[in-house]
Formats: C-alpha cells, sequence, structure tokens
C-alpha cells in the first residue's frame, strides 16, 4: 500500500503548496519511538540538556527569516504575529535552559535517619526521574510555540524525556522545517537525533499514543480529538499520562460599576481580544457578562464599533472556516438572539469578526442556548446582557472548566473599598472555574514565567499540570525514594557532600539555611 502524501497547503487560497512528506506507517512510528527509546541515556547529564536547548534557541533564531516564512505560507497567521510567537519559543527554550542548570525542578528532599522518632525514621532521599520517551501534539494555531520547537518539547526535553512530535496537518513544511533544526542542535552537542523524532498522519498519532514505549503524550487541540486520544492512552494496558489543552471559553464578567466608568475602553478592549489573530488564540474571551441598561448600551456601541473596523481574516484552513460559519450560523437563530455585528464570509477564503447578544436569563438554565455556552474557534464571542448580579452567579454555576476567567471591575471594587464587596466575591466565584484568574486585563497573551498557569479543570486541560512556564517541566518526571541505600549506590544528585550543587531540602530545612 502506498503511503499517503503530506502536502503544505495555502490556505489564503487553499491551493497545495508542495508534498512536504508522506504519512508515517505502524512500522515507522515504531522505529522513531524505539529510536526515542534508545537515546534516553544519552539526555542524562543536565549539562547536555542545557546545551540542546540554547543551540536549538540560537538555530531557530538564525533560520527566522525562513522560518517565519514558512510558517506564514502554511498558517497566513502573518509575519507581525509569527515574529513574536518565534521570540516566544526561543525565549521558552533558553528559560528552560536555565532551569535544567539551576536544577530546583529534580525537588532534591533528604531526610537523615532518626531512630528516636516514634517510628523510627529510615534515611530516605528523593528525587524525580524523566518518565522516558514522550508523544508531543502539535497545535493548529500556534506553529512554532505550541508545535515542534514548542513548550511541550522544550520541557520534556530539559526533564531528559525524548520526544516524538506528530505534526499537525496545517503546517507540515514548518514542522519539518523545525525539526530538522532540533536534530542538527542534537548532532551539534553530542547527542543522537533520535533525542527528536517527527511524524505525520492521523493514524500515525493514535499508533503513538498506543505504543508501549511512550511514557507520556502532551497534546493542544480540540476537545474531540484530544478526548480520543486520552481515552486512548487510559485504555492501554498500561496507562500513561496524557497532558491535554482541549478547549476553553473564557469568560468575562464586566460589573456595572466598571462599564460606568469606562464603557468606551472595554469594549475597544474586547474588540481586540476576541479577533487577536482571527479569533484564534485558545484564550480568546467567547463569553461575556456584561449589564443591561444604558452603560451595558454604551459598551456594546463601542464593541460594535471596534468590531465593525476589523478586517476580514484567514482561518488556518477550510475545515475551521466551514465550522466557523455554521456554528456562527446556528447560533445566530436560536431565540433572543441578536447579532449588532454579524460574523461570517468575509470573502472565498475569509471570514469576518462579529458578536452575538442574548440575554443572560437564556442561559441561566437548560435548554438550547447551551450552543452558546460551547466554544466557537474563530472571531465571535457571546454577550450576555444580565439584569441583577443573581443571573451572572446563575450562567457562572452553568458553565465547564476553563483556561481564563476575567472580571472588569470598577475602581472601587478592584480596591475592595465598594460596600458590597463584589470584586472578592466575583474573585472567589470565578477561581473554581479556570486555571488563570484576569483582573482589569484581558486574556490573550501567556506571559512564559515561573508563576505562570495554562491549564485548568477539563475541559480545558485532562489535568492539574500546566504547559506554560517553567513547572510544566514537572508533567514528564515522576518521584522516586532510596531508603538506606549506601552512599557508593546512591546518584551524585542524592550524595551527603551535593557534588552537583543542587538546591535541595535536607531534614525539612532549605540546604544552607
Amino acid at each position: 500500500m502506498t503511503a499517503a502524501p503530506v502536502w503544505s497547503v495555502d490556505p489564503r487560497t487553499g491551493k497545495q503548496r508542495e508534498q512536504v512528506a508522506v504519512e508515517a506507517t505502524a512500522d515507522e512510528v515504531d522505529s522513531v519511538v524505539r529510536a526515542a527509546h534508545a537515546a534516553r541515556g544519552a539526555l542524562a547529564e543536565r549539562a547536555v540538556r542545557a546545551a540542546l536547548l540554547r543551540r536549538a534557541a540560537e538555530l531557530l533564531d538564525e533560520a527566522g527569516d525562513a522560518v517565519i516564512e514558512a510558517a506564514d505560507a502554511e498558517t497566513a497567521l502573518g509575519p507581525g504575529r509569527l515574529t513574536g510567537e518565534l521570540g516566544r519559543t526561543t525565549y521558552q527554550l533558553r528559560s528552560f535552559a536555565d532551569l535544567v542548570e539551576e536544577g530546583g525542578f529534580l525537588d532534591v528532599r533528604i531526610d537523615h535517619a532518626d531512630p528516636g522518632l516514634t517510628p523510627p525514621r529510615p534515611d530516605l532521599r528523593r528525587y524525580k526521574i524523566p518518565l522516558g520517551p514522550v508523544a508531543v501534539y502539535s497545535a493548529s494555531n500556534f506553529p512554532l510555540a505550541f508545535s515542534v520547537p514548542g513548550g511541550d518539547t522544550a520541557s520534556a526535553l530539559a526533564a531528559g524525556c525524548p520526544v516524538v512530535v506528530k505534526a499537525h496537518p496545517d503546517h507540515p513544511a514548518t514542522s519539518e522545517l523545525c525539526a530538522a533544526l532540533l536534530r542538527r542542535a542534537a548532532a551539534e552537542v553530542g547527542l543522537p537525533e533520535g533525542v527528536l523524532n517527527l511524524v505525520h498522519g492521523f493514524q500515525a498519532g493514535i499508533d503513538l499514543v498506543r505504543h508501549p514505549l511512550i511514557t507520556a503524550a502532551g497534546f493542544t487541540g480540540s476537545v474531540r480529538g484530544g478526548r480520543a486520544l486520552y481515552d486512548a492512552a487510559a485504555a492501554r494496558p498500561h496507562p500513561i499520562p496524557f497532558h491535554g489543552e482541549l478547549g476553553s471559553l473564557n469568560p468575562v464578567v464586566i460589573t456595572e460599576a466598571a462599564a460606568g466608568e469606562r464603557a468606551e475602553q472595554i469594549g475597544a478592549g474586547l474588540a481586540g481580544a476576541m479577533t487577536l489573530g482571527v479569533g484564534q488564540f485558545c484564550v480568546k474571551p467567547g463569553l461575556v457578562l456584561a449589564p443591561g441598561g444604558e452603560v451595558g448600551d454604551r459598551l456594546l456601541t463601542s464593541l460594535t464599533a471596534a468590531v465593525s473596523d476589523t478586517e476580514a481574516g484567514v482561518l488556518l484552513d477550510q475545515r475551521m472556516r466551514e465550522a466557523f460559519l455554521d456554528g456562527v450560523r446556528t447560533r445566530a437563530e436560536l431565540p433572543d438572539v441578536e447579532a449588532p455585528v454579524t460574523p461570517g464570509a468575509g470573502g472565498e477564503h475569509t471570514v469576518s469578526a462579529g458578536f452575538l447578544a442574548v440575554p443572560a436569563a437564556r442561559l441561566a438554565s437548560e435548554g438550547p442556548h447551551d450552543l452558546l455556552l460551547e466554544e466557537c474557534f474563530g472571531p465571535v464571542t457571546v454577550v450576555a446582557r444580565y439584569t441583577d448580579e443573581a443571573e451572572i452567579g446563575a450562567v457562572l454555576a452553568r458553565l465547564p472548566g476553563n483556561l481564563s476567567a476575567t472580571l472588569q471591575l470598577g475602581a472601587a471594587e478592584s480596591a475592595g473599598t465598594d460596600d458590597e464587596g463584589r470584586g472578592a466575591r466575583l474573585l472567589a466565584e470565578v477561581t473554581p472555574l479556570a486555571g488563570r484568574v484576569v483582573v482589569n486585563g484581558w486574556p490573550t497573551g501567556v506571559a512564559v514565567a515561573p508563576a505562570q498557569h495554562h491549564g485548568g479543570p477539563y475541559p480545558a486541560t485532562t489535568s492539574t499540570s500546566t504547559s506554560v512556564g517553567g513547572t510544566a517541566v514537572e508533567r514528564w518526571l515522576r518521584p522516586v525514594a532510596y531508603q538506606d541505600a549506601p552512599a557508593a549506590l546512591l546518584p551524585p544528585e542524592l550524595r551527603e557532600d551535593n557534588p552537583l550543587g543542587l538546591p535541595r531540602r535536607v531534614d525539612d530545612r532549605a540546604e544552607g539555611a
């Protein structure tokens, strides 16, 4: 049977650009996974891992023009957006290199033997070790930062895990280019190319998560696709962790006080957030609870003007365009739903931004309007007009898990000086819904920082972990403790003299404190 070709497609025209690969067969998936498995030992040294990550960042920067050109040709995201994404990608790689060198992520803990305790305590020494080969499933909307050289790959390599990436069909040429650069970086620092592998094809993705030598997986994509892979990971004879980012509505609550103080500013900011990247951000605000009355009308007037000024844009592929058009059409046909700015087709290959408005009461109980509580990928949001705070609570109580939740508060509410304590109350109400709570800002833009959390209750993610920030490395590690192990047999990380200079906790205190 002839392997199916993998084509690079221009989303601006819908035409095939070039054949860049063929879909991997089951035997080829097995071969690359076994190569990754064989490369585990080569990643044992932290210094080598740090060198790999830094060299990968350097090579991506050096090839920046070619990488951006390839990604733009396949995604239509534009050189400006992609230049920023490349900078984010290389920053992530360097940040994980710093993390590897510092070594705190190993979470080294030593408790010396104490026979005087009840019960007596043996000598215990604990740290974290890499799981093994990791499967990474690339995202459609971030061809760099959440794909081949992205955060899942960088964090897995930082942990000491070889990676097999399943390329996204929307940007196969970009994936091949980036994979070649990462393999070159591996070779230049003395590592086998098997530390980074790439496969194409739907079936290859299924074969990958089922392979017995794959020890964990990271996914960014749709609820349907992610859940299918999650179930496959759980159904294996030996289930593995599956860290999936699946979908998010990212609710926004705008208080009456906030709208009264800055309706025009909030309307313009919301328009920018919901149309950024043609609405193809995983943290796009998809549901907005806004007040009725005069202040709410002012906000909608501002939102209408700003969204109307937004140019039509190209979605990542024709399938997404069709899903967007069908989704907004079906939603707009629901009773009491209005379209102050009608989202829809902007041209043969483009879509125009818009938003829908509905009374919040329609969303407060189960019914056909539940469709408005589901993510619609693209430049559209739903504005639910509430009449009192009880309606806000009723709608929030019906929402699934989210990556983010945003509050737009008035000055007194933000300062905690309003008579009703509304700011603190709303903060407490949205916290169970999301992994990141934004106050008086917008959720688009996820900073790469140690304190960042990019995750949330299901279906936002399938685990409690983050895919952005230094703690993303924890997904690919497991703890192991040694009890009364002879000093000569201990790994260097756990030896008494701390030859690697690692930060450690000894007898439940920071060493040196």
